[in-house]
């Protein structure tokens, strides 16, 4: 007795896509801040604000918009990255909207400029932005292993953009600024994408000999002196924008990119403790002999020392005050009183607010949000298939966790203030959008690694097999 069976090739199954979860998790990301403005509505005028449903739509409609580019162009892509992002975006809103009904900072900014500008308009329009260069990103950059091919163009980009502010006007002691008809530029904000992009394709060919080491010291294996030119130019680089341009911020951003990426391409812990050591050399040397990091250091160190002398001192003296009178669970929103730090509330001392108006639990809240996104990020790295993509993705993820930790240290006082900002959270153009186009990279890296494999072709020698049993 014969039997023929046909047997063909099984396609592999089918993995979920999560969009159906991503949207659920959006209709959250926009109703809490939604509710959220609500409270500072209540809180501030005992009414429903008049603003709210046509925050709501703006808010959801962005998010709807976000969410349709991810699901046509990035179907597989994490489903928690996009309403993280969002929902520290609509919670920024609501602060820079709270803050710009502050009597104080209204008078201030009169004093100051003549008029006063209220800055949610405006940070809703730069979100508008963000959002449309994120759907760019997704659209346009349809396979992220296509950035590899401008490693070294990446690198001269990110050095005009490092370079570019020490040619136009301090502003608050610092040049890290570029103004342009009337328009105010970061450019620091989007060279720390390129700068991973070039460090990505750079350390995936030489991480093999990066690797390598010479001699073991203490317990630890140090590298051979021709391979420590890269990360002594990077610290050379890094100082000079310090002296420079007088930013600690990017320079802290820089160098610690470099060195975490290249720790996680060559497993050498040796990388790690040469950076530390240097870094902390490289600051301690600049601030000896630079005025206006020397004041930053001083305002660390005993900011009540000069409070009523010194401006840096009186922030960071009123940020403490802020996050102490906050408590565990916070005055409430709109009930607090950070807008005595001035012209920076909304934008380096944000997260003073978050502080004192949501207490302890609000700020690990916020810092619990940028560990999942820094998390996912991470977890897309290990997902991902080729080394270019597993370093890309974590090269923007530890200058994401960099950034919020240079910013949350520096207004709580563990360390220097830094004038940086706080992702999607803080007032300003730049690092709405720049963050939003780290999102949109991240998403594609993540689509590219969870999209499930083609199907082999079936051969044509086993379209039918024939079967003989007695």
């Amino acid at each position: 007795m014969s039997v023929v069976t046909n047997t063909t090739t099984i396609g592999a199954i089918e993995a979920p896509s999560r969009r159906n979860t991503e949207l659920a998790l959006l209709a959250f990301a926009v109703a809490i801040p939604v509710f959220a403005y609500l409270n500072v509505g209540l809180a501030l005028d005992g009414k429903v604000p008049t603003g709210m449903l046509g925050y709501g739509l703006g808010l959801g409609l962005l998010a709807g918009v976000a969410h349709l580019v991810v699901r046509k162009f990035a179907r597989y892509a994490d489903p928690l990255l996009l309403p993280l992002a969002t929902l520290l975006n609509g919670l920024g809103l609501v602060l820079i909207w709270r803050l710009d009904q502050s009597p104080r900072l209204i008078r201030l900014a009169e004093l100051s400029f003549g008029v006063f500008s209220p800055s949610a308009t405006k940070q809703l329009m730069y979100s508008a932005l963000g959002i449309a260069l994120f759907a760019a990103v997704l659209m346009l950059l349809k396979d992220h292993r296509i950035l590899q091919r401008y490693t070294y163009i990446s690198m001269a980009v990110a050095l005009f953009l490092l370079i570019l502010p020490m040619f136009f006007p301090a502003r608050n002691g610092a040049k890290i600024w570029v103004s342009i008809a009337g328009f105010n530029v970061q450019p620091g904000e989007f060279a720390k994408i390129i700068i991973a992009i070039f460090f990505s394709g750079y350390l995936m060919v030489k991480r093999d000999a990066l690797a390598l080491a010479s001699r073991r010291f203490m317990g630890l294996y140090l590298p051979r002196g021709r391979d420590l030119g890269p990360i002594l130019g990077i610290w050379a680089l890094s100082i000079l924008i310090l002296v420079f341009e007088t930013d600690l911020g990017t320079s802290l951003l820089f160098f610690g990119l470099f060195v975490v990426m290249l720790y996680v391409a060559t497993e050498r812990t040796s990388w790690i403790v040469f950076g530390l050591l240097m870094s902390v050399g490289g600051a301690v040397g600049v601030a000896t002999f630079e005025p206006h990091v020397q004041a930053r250091v001083n305002a660390w160190q005993d900011p009540f020392s000069c409070y009523a002398t010194d401006g840096a001192c009186q922030q960071i003296g009123d940020a403490l005050l802020s996050f102490g009178s906050g408590g565990t669970l916070g005055t409430g929103l709109g009930q607090g009183n950070s807008d005595l730090i001035g012209f920076a509330a909304n934008a380096d001392f944000i997260l003073t607010t978050v502080g004192e108006e949501l207490g302890l639990a609000g700020t690990m809240a916020f810092l619990l949000l940028y560990g999942l996104i820094v998390e996912r990020g991470v977890r897309t790295a290990l997902a991902a298939r080729d080394p270019f993509g597993k370093l890309l993705a974590i090269g923007l993820s530890s200058a994401f966790a960099i950034q919020v930790f240079v910013v949350a240290g520096g207004v709580m006082g563990l360390i220097p203030l830094t004038g940086m900002t706080m992702p999607f959270v803080a007032a300003g153009g730049s690092s709405v959008l720049a963050n939003w186009a780290l999102i949109g990279i991240l998403i594609r890296i993540s689509d590219t690694a969870r999209r499930p494999a083609p199907a082999p072709a079936p051969s044509p020698d086993a379209e039918m097999t024939q079967v003989v049993r007695p």
